[in-house]
C-alpha cells in the first residue's frame, strides 16, 4: 500500500501540472482536444464536447493536447482560438501555467502540513552531536568536541528547537572554511566555550561531526490560519532555495552529484518508505517533489515547458517564430534525450532495488 501511496502522490502532482495548462487554455477560449493522465494504452476515456479525457496505463506522466498539431482536426488552421494563432503572452500563460500550478499546490500542501499534521521540533533547544564522523576531518576532535555534546550557539547565534537549526549550523560551517567559529557547548551540567576552524573541502567547510535534533522530536499543529500561512510560506521559500542550491551543485560539481540524481523508481521508493514510516510527512514529500517538478519544467531545455518559453522569447525578440522544422527537430531531439535518461534511471534503480531485495532475502535463508 505504501508503494501505491507514493505512486498516487506522483500521479496527483502530474495531474495538477496538466490541469494548470488545461485551465489556462480553456479560460482563454483556446481549443484543447486531449487531456490525458499517464502514457501508454488507454484504460478509460470520455469524449466531451471538445476534449477527450483519458487515463492511461502508466501514471508517471501526462499531457494536454491541442488541435494545432492534429492532422485529423476539423478546426480551420486560421482559427484565432488555436494556440499557435494566439499572441505571445497568451501562449506564455498556457505554457507556464503547469509550473505555476505545481508551485501553488506545493504551498497549499505545506500549509496543510503545518495545520493538520504539525511542525516538527525538538523538545530541547540546541543541536545534538551524535558522534564524530568516522574517516572524516578531525577538526572537531582536536577542538575538544565529544559525542553527546549540545551546541547551544555558534558565533553568538543561539539555536532553538526548530529542526532547521541543524541546516543553519551546517550552512555556517560550510561558509566558514579556514575561519574560526566560536561555539558554546553544553556537556551535562557544564557550559564550555570552544573554537573550531572548519577544514576546506570541495563542498565547503567541514568539522567531522554528525548531528541530530536535541531530544525527542514532536509535532505541534498550528491552528491560527494566519500563522499557518506564514509558516507554510517560510517552509516553501526554504525548499525552493534548497532546490535551486541542489541544481547549482549539480552543475558546479557534476562528477560528485550526478550519482544522486533520482528517477521515478527511486522517488517511488523514497515515497513508499515515508508512507510506511511517517504518513504525516507525505504532505512534505509531495510539496518537495511538486517544487522540483516545477523547477525542472521551467529549465530552458527542449521538450520541457522552459524550452517552449525559450522559443517564445526568441519569437518576441526577433518578431517572428523559428521555422517549424527547427522547433520540431529541437523538441524531438530533447524528447529522445529525456526518454533515454528516464529509461536509464529506471533500469539502474530497478537493478539496484533487485540487488537490495536479493541481499535481504539471503539474510533470512
Amino acid at each position: 500500500m505504501s508503494v501505491l501511496a507514493a505512486i498516487a502522490v506522483l500521479a496527483v502532482l502530474i495531474l495538477v501540472h496538466e490541469l494548470g495548462h488545461f485551465i489556462a487554455a480553456r479560460s482563454q477560449g483556446i481549443h484543447v482536444n486531449r487531456f490525458s493522465l499517464g502514457f501508454g494504452p488507454v484504460l478509460w476515456k470520455y469524449q466531451g464536447t471538445e476534449t477527450e479525457y483519458a487515463i492511461r496505463a502508466f501514471p508517471l506522466g501526462g499531457f494536454v493536447g491541442f488541435p494545432d498539431d492534429d492532422p485529423d482536426s476539423n478546426i480551420p488552421p486560421n482559427d484565432p482560438n488555436l494556440l499557435r494563432n494566439r499572441p505571445i503572452l497568451d501562449r506564455a500563460i498556457v505554457i507556464s501555467a503547469g509550473v505555476i500550478a505545481n508551485l501553488i499546490f506545493a504551498y497549499l500542501l505545506l500549509v496543510g502540513q503545518v495545520s493538520f499534521v504539525g511542525v516538527g521540533h525538538a523538545n530541547q533547544p540546541g543541536v545534538f552531536i551524535q558522534h564524530l564522523a568516522p574517516n572524516a576531518s578531525p577538526v572537531a576532535a582536536n577542538a575538544g568536541i565529544k559525542p553527546g555534546d549540545v551546541i547551544v550557539s555558534a558565533n553568538q547565534r543561539k539555536f532553538g528547537t526548530s529542526l532547521q537549526e541543524i541546516d543553519a549550523f551546517r550552512d555556517l560551517i560550510k561558509t566558514s572554511a579556514g575561519k574560526p567559529v566560536e561555539l558554546e557547548i553544553a556537556r551535562g551540567d557544564q557550559k564550555l566555550s570552544l573554537t573550531v576552524v572548519p577544514e576546506a573541502k570541495s563542498k565547503g567547510g567541514t568539522i567531522g561531526i554528525e548531528l541530530s535534533p536535541n531530544g525527542k522530536v514532536e509535532r505541534r499543529r498550528i491552528s491560527n490560519p494566519i500563522e499557518a500561512l506564514s509558516v507554510g510560506a517560510t517552509e516553501f521559500q526554504r525548499i525552493v532555495l534548497m532546490t535551486f542550491k541542489g541544481f547549482g551543485q549539480l552543475i558546479t560539481n557534476f562528477g560528485e552529484t550526478a550519482s544522486q540524481v533520482a528517477g521515478p523508481v527511486k522517488i517511488v521508493e523514497i515515497g513508499a518508505n515515508i508512507a510506511q514510516n511517517d504518513t504525516g510527512s507525505l504532505f512534505f514529500f509531495a510539496a518537495l517533489i511538486s517544487i522540483n517538478l516545477a523547477i525542472i519544467n521551467i529549465l530552458p531545455l527542449p521538450a520541457l515547458d522552459g524550452g517552449q518559453l525559450a522559443f517564445l522569447l526568441i519569437e518576441g525578440l526577433s518578431g517572428k517564430p523559428l521555422p517549424m522544422r527547427i522547433q520540431e527537430g529541437v523538441m524531438q531531439t530533447g524528447l529522445v534525450l529525456l526518454l533515454g535518461l528516464g529509461i536509464f534511471l529506471i533500469v539502474k534503480e530497478t537493478t539496484q532495488l533487485t540487488i537490495q531485495l536479493e541481499w535481504v532475502q539471503k539474510l533470512f535463508q
